[in-house]
């Protein structure tokens, strides 16, 4: 399991970061996003009290 951040907080390093629950479970539904370089902050989640796990480095970009 990879370090949790709060909504609002600068992430620690760019990649994909998933919805987490309030002490780290998967949610149902749980929200991802791609945080790109320079990409601050963390947008909210769906529900209060949720975090966000970094999952893995940025995907490639589609063209």
């Amino acid at each position: 399991m990879g370090k949790r951040q709060k909504p609002g907080e600068n992430p620690s390093k760019p990649g994909e970061y998933e919805e987490r629950g309030p002490r780290g479970g998967q949610v149902r539904k749980p929200r991802t996003v791609t945080i790109e370089p320079g990409d601050k902050p963390l947008p909210p989640t769906q529900e209060p009290g949720r975090t966000w796990e970094r999952t893995g480095p940025p995907k490639p970009d589609k063209k």
